[in-house]
């Protein structure tokens, strides 16, 4: 078996050590919610950096990269706009200081936007946990040759997410991440000029690949590549705006200032790591195109852990397959952990027990982790496509919590029955287009989008127009209502 498994199984061995010695410092439910609101801010930067850059950038934007080149850029600048708008709100999150987003909801919006929110959570992020356990058969199956199945190495990831994820909660997310950060930005920074002069420059590359790659926008790609390109943007900007994982990350800080410093280099390393991966993915599909046939689901998927095999000195191939593997791991964990802190905070203890024990909250929310890894464990085995699968479960959190959410923080008209609305209309519009779009002839509904429209933009268009027109329809809140989120200047 190559060099290469020993390594990065010894890593994950170390992570387990490291993160069964942190589970011992768990002593509340907000030691592993919320890391006991302690984390600084050079904690902060690479936990938020993994949170994001996940198997969305390595294996979904790879995917995307190969079939579209430079157009893929579009997959990642909706983060990147994103995380510029989250800044003016960090502070306000970190003040806030509560554990999921609906507690936000159920501030501005009651208890049943609660209810509904934590549901399109559930599901969204249930979606993402069982790609990155894709992403982690898709690597242990590149590095062993094929000697561990994709099935098996997909199982494998499962484990160890699940695992690390039930042990320590956001304590050893947060601390697994500080390593986990570091190896991804050294890999992408390493290995990009190899890849880069493997396949022969720019000039080789432009001749081995159509000119389309090479575009802001690939004509070939989508029934209607402008709407897919902006789709893509569109889908990971509104995920961004409200994806739990990070508000989580938010009431972990110490203190607002340690919020904001943190978002700054949080936007300097994510907008390096996914403009790098795209790169990589292009010069590598321009060398490796005869090895990957892109009429088989998930194969684009493998091009930048391909290139870490052949393209690239040793060295530098350990560390950029390691830095998938961090990904998938870390991900998988903060998005393994969002939806079971919405089980125990949003539903458990808001409407079943509020007085439950601390020692017993916690062991409940640990089974929750296994129970939900488990269905995210069977959904990886159903799914035909990273990139989308991150589409359909980005589109559906993004339409459904986010237009209410940032309303809450920044709209001072928004009311209870508006954001209601948007919420109930962003899911069910998500997934009935979804359902409409699997049972249409493939030529009525290329790649997933119904006559050729992706399902974001009617989604997003109803979730939007219901939480104005019911909003501006409805008797504006009450100045003690928007105290929380509007506090008066003294």
């Amino acid at each position: 078996m190559p060099f290469y498994v020993y390594i990065i199984l010894g890593y994950l061995l170390v992570l387990t050590g490291f993160n069964f010695y942190r589970s011992r410092k768990i002593k509340s439910q907000e030691d592993f919610m919320v890391a006991g609101r302690s984390l600084k801010t050079s904690v902060m930067v690479f936990t938020l950096i993994c949170t994001w850059i996940g198997s969305g950038t390595f294996i979904a934007g790879a995917e995307f990269a190969s079939k579209a080149g430079f157009s893929a850029i579009w997959l990642a600048a909706g983060a990147w706009v994103g995380i510029i708008l989250i800044y003016f709100l960090a502070g306000k999150i970190q003040t806030f200081g509560q554990y999921t987003i609906g507690d936000i909801l159920e501030v501005r919006y009651g208890p049943v936007a609660r209810v509904v929110g934590a549901i399109a959570l559930i599901i969204s992020f249930t979606v993402i946990v069982s790609y990155q356990f894709i992403a982690g058969g898709f690597i242990l199956n590149v590095v062993t040759d094929g000697a561990i199945s994709s099935q098996s190495g997909t199982a494998i990831a499962a484990l160890f997410v699940i695992l690390f994820t039930a042990l320590g909660g956001m304590v050893a997310i947060a601390y697994t991440d500080l390593p986990n950060g570091i190896i991804i930005v050294l890999a992408c920074l390493l290995a990009v000029p190899f890849v880069y002069m493997a396949a022969g420059g720019i000039h080789q590359a432009t001749q081995v690949l159509d000119p389309g790659y090479f575009k802001l926008v690939n004509s070939t790609f989508g029934a209607n590549p402008t709407l897919k390109a902006g789709s893509y943007f569109l889908s990971t900007l509104l995920l961004l705006l409200g994806v739990q994982s990070m508000y989580q990350k938010f009431y972990s800080a110490r203190t607002p200032k340690d919020a904001k410093k943190a978002v700054v280099w949080w936007t300097l390393g994510t907008i390096f790591v996914e403009t790098v991966v795209v790169v990589i993915a292009v010069f590598a599909y321009s060398k490796l195109k005869g090895q990957i046939d892109l009429s088989i689901p998930k194969e684009g998927g493998k091009v930048v852990l391909m290139a870490a095999k052949s393209l690239v000195p040793a060295p530098v191939g350990v560390l950029l397959l390691g830095a998938a593997c961090a990904v998938v791991i870390s991900t998988g964990m903060n998005y393994l952990l969002s939806p079971s802190t919405n089980l125990m905070r949003d539903i458990y203890q808001r409407f079943l027990k509020k007085d439950a024990g601390q020692k017993s909250l916690i062991a409940l929310q640990k089974v929750l982790i296994v129970i939900i890894g488990l269905v995210a464990f069977y959904l990886a085995t159903q799914s035909k496509s990273v990139l989308n699968s991150a589409q359909f479960a980005y589109t559906i959190y993004g339409v459904a919590i986010t237009p209410a959410l940032i309303a809450a923080l920044a709209w001072k008209r928004a009311t209870k029955a508006g954001g209601l609305a948007s919420i109930i209309s962003g899911t069910v519009v998500t997934i009935i287009l979804k359902i409409v779009s699997g049972r249409m002839p493939p030529a009525l509904a290329p790649d997933g989008d119904p006559w050729g429209v992706p399902i974001i933009y009617p989604a997003v268009i109803v979730s939007m127009g219901a939480l104005i027109i019911v909003s501006l329809l409805t008797k504006k809140p009450k100045p003690e209502e928007l105290e929380r989120f509007f506090p008066k200047k003294s």
